[in-house]
């Protein structure tokens, strides 16, 4: 599967969904699907999108909340998987983007290259479920899973290796601080 296909399929009529991207190729997948007020692309934070994405979904439990990231950066955050499996958000999802490579860096091969199975990781720590998907009949169950069955929920989303065009997000951290703020709990919150 190709990764930009993937995201615009689990992001296509997302409603008041709020996405946070992990580091790179995340954030420009999420970008390339469509930029929005309800998005929170990471810059600079490797290793920290699914931890921030814990906070949110605890701080609002009636939102749905999704993060999006790489196989690199979650295999440098594995704690965060703990962490989510002691706190039980129901309305959490992680999906990672596995394209069994450090894309940052110089695309070498990650450990998911060698077999590590973050889902089996994430049902151990005690997700809901965790998933390995490999076709889009996979991705259409996992967009149900987001939108409604109570979490947390985990997929391992394999794609292809590509070098795909960059889409970036603006990169002012403040500016993307505040429009999420705003879009998340109104235009007065930004000013906080």
């Amino acid at each position: 599967m190709k990764r930009r296909e993937v995201v615009r399929l689990l992001l296509k009529n997302r409603k008041d969904l709020l996405v946070i991207a992990g580091l790179g190729s995340t954030a420009w997948d999420i970008t390339a699907a469509g930029d929005s007020p309800l998005n929170f692309p990471m810059w600079g934070a490797m290793g920290q999108a699914a931890m921030i994405g814990l906070g949110l979904a605890l701080a609002q439990p009636k939102r749905r909340v999704l993060v999006i990231t790489g196989d690199g950066e979650m295999l440098m955050g594995l704690g965060a998987l703990a962490t989510i499996g002691v706190q039980q958000p129901s309305n959490l999802t992680v999906v990672v983007i596995d394209n069994e490579r450090y894309g940052e860096t110089g695309m070498q091969e990650t450990h998911t290259a060698h077999g590590v199975d973050l889902a089996a990781i994430a049902r151990a720590a005690g997700f809901v479920s965790g998933v390995l998907v490999r076709d889009a009949a996979g991705v259409a169950t996992l967009r149900t899973a987001i939108h409604a069955a109570p979490g947390p929920h985990f997929a391992q989303v394999k794609v292809a290796v590509e070098k795909v065009p960059l889409v970036l997000p603006p990169r002012e951290g403040t500016l993307l601080k505040n429009r999420f703020r705003a879009a998340l709990l109104g235009p007065a919150a930004a000013l906080e």
